[in-house]
Order: structure tokens, then sequence, then C-alpha cells
């Protein structure tokens, strides 16, 4: 199931509801009204801001840009399925990414099927659109690996959101739109959102988190919703040119702080079917998100000023310019895309010109500079 709520084991169960009395609304006129919170309004600020250096840098530096989308990539993939508790090991992921092996299992098949739908966006993200033509079809291309026969297809029986406390009691957490309505409700939210992006005034960073935060809602197929919305998220970003979740997994980041995921998107959720909802939780935590993979993708390119930026130089500045003492496992966090035997041999060359000196021992040793 792929859904809601960090703290409760959650399941989807297919259950006959008597349908909707009447249709959910889709207005995202809200966001051209000028009274939006300051906080989201920052972050929009920021995030542009950062989006710009980043393509400034982008054209001086395309072989390393090139390295981390690789690297991305893989985290991406093992991360959108980790949450929905589908793993392998990173062994495996990286051959499955890198089309190095078959699938040997069904969780590897699931995790095929995501590759190809990503890659798909990654290399054609211009020609695809938020439409239900393409929805289907990624949704087809992400399922279809693992056999599933109604991949591409919407739901045909209608689904409830249950969640499940310690001590094995349950109660329905939100029932989406029925089956019935399914159709309907998606040829709404299309044609609400190409009209919102059409509308200058209405800020495009603002106006993906509510399409994403409705298709949940909506939560269109049997199987597959969470992964297809993470999907759609990157589509929209990157036609809108936010793409640092090439370079910085944007799922990654998710799955890092799922708690905080889940739990915007179920405040965000209360009151949906009756057009009663915030939509402001659910921005935020999604504005949040991509604001680290920017200052993520910042890390690994603000250590340099003017230098040619071999792997050696981002090493050197990335512990130079830090204000506390960083471990070979945080500098190997930060520059995902340098191999650790690079990182450590860097380090012993800096501790022994005097530049940086060592803490601790083992484990326990960091770097600081000089």
């Amino acid at each position: 199931m792929e859904w809601l709520l960090a703290f409760l084991h959650i399941k989807h169960y297919n259950h006959v509801q008597k349908g909707w009395c009447c249709m959910r609304k889709f207005d995202y006129s809200f966001l051209n009204n000028g009274l939006l919170p300051a906080n989201l309004v920052n972050l929009t600020s920021n995030i542009t801001a950062l989006k710009t250096m980043a393509g400034v840098r982008k054209d001086e530096y395309a072989q390393v840009f090139t390295e981390l989308e690789a690297v991305a990539k893989v985290q991406s993939i093992k991360s959108s399925n980790a949450i929905e508790g589908i793993v392998t090991s990173d062994e495996r992921i990286a051959a499955i990414v890198n089309q190095n092996s078959a699938p040997l299992n069904h969780n590897e098949a699931e995790i095929a099927g995501y590759r190809d739908a990503l890659n798909e966006i990654h290399l054609g993200y211009e020609h695809i659109d938020f439409r239900q033509s393409d929805i289907l079809r990624l949704h087809e291309m992400m399922m279809s690996f693992a056999g599933y026969e109604y991949g591409g297809q919407y739901k045909t029986d209608d689904n409830v959101i249950l969640e499940i406390d310690a001590d094995g009691n349950r109660r329905v957490r939100f029932r989406p739109t029925s089956a019935s309505e399914t159709p309907k409700a998606m040829e709404q939210l299309e044609l609400a959102y190409l009209d919102a992006r059409n509308d200058a005034n209405i800020n495009q960073l603002l106006l993906i988190p509510c399409v994403i935060l409705d298709f949940l809602c909506i939560h269109p197929f049997r199987d597959g919703n969470g992964r297809m919305s993470r999907l759609l998220s990157l589509l929209l970003l990157y036609k809108n040119g936010f793409d640092a979740g090439k370079y910085v997994s944007f799922e990654e980041q998710i799955n890092n702080y799922k708690a905080y995921y889940y739990e915007a998107l179920r405040q965000s959720s209360a009151g949906w079917e009756n057009n009663e909802n915030s939509y402001f939780p659910f921005i935020e935590n999604f504005l949040s998100t991509l604001y680290m993979c920017y200052k993520e993708l910042d890390k690994r390119f603000a250590v340099i000023h003017g230098k040619k930026i071999t792997k050696k130089a981002r090493v050197e500045a990335t512990v130079l310019n830090s204000l506390t003492p960083l471990s070979k496992a945080d500098v190997c966090k930060i520059l995902p895309d340098v191999s650790p035997t690079t990182i450590e041999a860097v380090l012993g060359t800096m501790v022994k010109n005097g530049s940086v000196k060592r803490i601790g021992m083992g484990r326990l040793t960091r770097y600081i500079k000089a």
C-alpha cells in the first residue's frame, strides 16, 4: 500500500463504498490571492535563487553533473521503492539500474519498472505532460515489469486507507475517490492544472504540490499511487526548470524525513473530500524537500571559488570550509559521486601537509581545518 502515516502500519483494501454525493472541486485560484503564508513565499524565493546558481554551474561543470545524475538515479529508485517496502541489496539495485542484470524476483521487477518510468521522465520530460494519457502510460510502464495486468488502468474497485495501531485496532484513515468517479476526477484534475499553469499570477512551485496532493487523495490506481506521485512530482518540477532532483535524489529526501512527509499529507488530506482541506502543510513539506535538494547540490559546489573543480579540490574545500569536524563518512555523504578511496587519500594528504588536523581514532576519526 502506498499512502499515509509514518507511525502506524497502513494497509490497502478494496472496499465497496457508497458513491460520493458530490464531486470534489479542483480550484487553485487561492494561489493568486496575494495572501499566502510568508514562509512559503520565502521558500520559493530561496529555491529560485539556488536554481539560478545551479544553472550557471551546470554549464561550467557538465561532467560533474553527469556523475551526480548517475548516483542520484540509483538513490531515487532505491528510496522511492523502499518507502513502499520494496527492497533489495544496494548491489542488486545498482545492477538493475545500470541494466547489468535482469530482475531475479518480484521486488526487483518492481524496481526495474520504476527505473524505466524514471528514465522516461529524465529523457523525455519535455514531451510528457500532466495528462491522463501520459499518466496512464507511465503507470503501465512502471507496473508492467512485475506482470500486473492492471498497469495503465484506473482502479475498478473502491478503496479505503486503513491504519492499524499498536494494539491491532483498525480504523478508516481516508476514503479516496470512488472507482466510478475516478476517471471524471482525473479529468477535472488535469483541466484544473492546465488552467492554473497558464495563470501568470500563480507561482508554479506552489501549484505543483497542490496537484500532487489531489492526485494522492484521488488515489486513482489499485497500486502504485505513491510511486506515481513522486514520478509526477519530478515531471512537473523538471518541466518548470527545477531539476535538482536529477542530481540530488528528491525521493531520498522524502524517505529520510518520511515522518514529516506523512504528517503533512495527513494534515492536508483532512476534509479533502468535502473541499475543506488546507494545502499549506503539504506545500511546505514539498518545498522544504526541494529546498534540501538544492542546498545539498549547493554544498557540492559552493566550496569552489574559481578553481578547476576536480574531485580532489572538492574534497579539500569541503573539509576546509566546514565549521565542524567531519568524518570520512560525512564527506562521502556530501560528495556521493567521489569514491571513498579518493576521499581517504585526499584526507591523508591534507593531514600530511598540515592543512587539516585529525581528531580521534578509528571510527571516531574526524577532520577539521588546522
